[in-house]
């Protein structure tokens, strides 16, 4: 008998702290480093780009393996190998070094973040994986609300490289024994019945392009998503908000994430998959385009906060939704490889967009992409 509870806090313990420790390494690392490492920071952040990319590549094999296999040594190998990438991090001399320890970091990724747990968790719990899922983006939430601060403070007291270090022992200290104590050893394939599928009730099978709006759908968010949070500061200050405004509404991204999930923790059970997505996606273009009419920056903050909370719990129930149980782990690894790759160059090819239009432009192109996959999410719908 599966322990759901224990699950469920286990994988948000450590979600928490997988990305606390890779993906927003980038915003307090890549200043410091750069100095040491005489290159530029944008040079360096080339070298995370490159570790979403493998992740990006790898997600597929990863999600093949959970199916066959179980999760659980993959959820065992990605603190062993992420442990690595952040020691090679720490001792590396030159900025080749910095990208091969991101390629490292990058499988890490592919085999220790989101679609790797939410493939575990649908392996094991079948149709009744969703509330799992929205428990462990819960907790997750708080990722960065842990990651920024933390390596701000560690990295003026230590310094970048020790507190790579120290984040490496994080990997091996305190995530790999929760997921040893935590994720069972295997469970069986849940058969696919009338009552586990979300389409069976109106259709035998899921029409054929129903996989193609998904992976649409979360390519243009997760590209978006991406430019928005690392150009989100300078654009703001662009429509007119001041530095400390804008910090200020950023800031409230985080909260507004884990509220959009505990509102649905607690009433998503009277929508589907679907429909809760749906919500969310409408609340993006919204946002933004209030931003645009001259409504204060900490509406843009909340909506597209919540929206992206509903996102993140999206990319795990609507597969199994949509498709049932069978094949979950492997059709969530296809899904996250576009996404991921999306995630990794929308930040460059948005760069000279900022650079060269009006910020109010570049946050109207935002609000197309919102546009653009609320419809492919419409078109799934139908």
């Amino acid at each position: 008998m599966i322990n759901t509870r224990r699950l469920t806090i286990g994988l948000g313990f450590t979600q928490t702290l997988a990305w606390a420790t890779t993906y927003y390494i980038p915003a307090t690392m890549s200043g410091p480093a750069s100095g040491d490492l005489g290159v530029s920071r944008a040079m360096l952040v080339g070298g995370f780009s490159v570790g979403l990319l493998v992740c990006g590549a790898a997600s597929p094999l990863v999600g093949r393996w959970i199916e066959t296999r179980g999760g659980r040594n993959v959820l065992i190998a990605a603190p062993l190998i992420t442990a690595l990438g952040l020691a090679g991090l720490a001792i590396t001399p030159d900025v080749v070094g910095w990208y091969f320890a991101w390629a490292i970091i990058g499988i890490g990724m592919a085999m220790g973040l989101y679609d790797a747990a939410f493939g575990t968790i649908g392996r094991l719990l079948g149709s009744g994986a969703r509330s799992s899922i929205v428990g462990v983006t819960m907790m997750a939430g708080f990722a960065s609300t842990v990651g920024w601060p933390s390596g701000t403070y560690l990295v003026a007291e230590l310094g970048w490289r020790w507190t790579l270090a120290v984040f490496a022992l994080v990997q091996l200290l305190l995530i790999l024994p929760v997921v040893l104590t935590c994720v069972p050893r295997i469970g069986q394939v849940p058969e696919v019945t009338s009552s586990t599928r979300g389409f069976a009730e109106c259709l035998p099978e899921p029409p054929p392009h129903a996989f193609f709006w998904l992976a649409s759908y979360f390519t243009v968010r997760s590209a978006m998503n991406s430019a928005v949070f690392v150009h989100l500061l300078v654009l703001m200050q662009g429509l007119g908000f001041t530095l400390a405004a804008s910090v200020a509404a950023a800031a409230m991204i985080g909260p507004s994430q884990v509220g959009a999930r505990v509102i649905d923790w607690y009433f998503g059970r009277n929508l589907s998959p679907m429909q809760a997505a749906i919500y969310g996606a409408a609340v993006l273009p919204i946002a933004v385009f209030a931003l645009l009419l001259g409504f204060p920056a900490p509406i843009f903050a909340l909506g597209f906060g919540g929206s992206n909370g509903l996102f993140t719990i999206s990319r795990g129930t609507l597969p199994l939704y949509l498709f049932g149980p069978s094949g979950y782990a492997t059709r969530v690894g296809l899904l996250a490889r576009p996404a991921m790759i999306a995630s990794a160059v929308a930040p460059t090819l948005f760069a000279p967009v900022v650079a060269a239009l009006p910020a109010m432009w570049v946050m109207a192109i935002m609000g197309a992409l919102g546009v653009l996959a609320f419809g492919c999410l419409w078109m799934l719908r139908r």
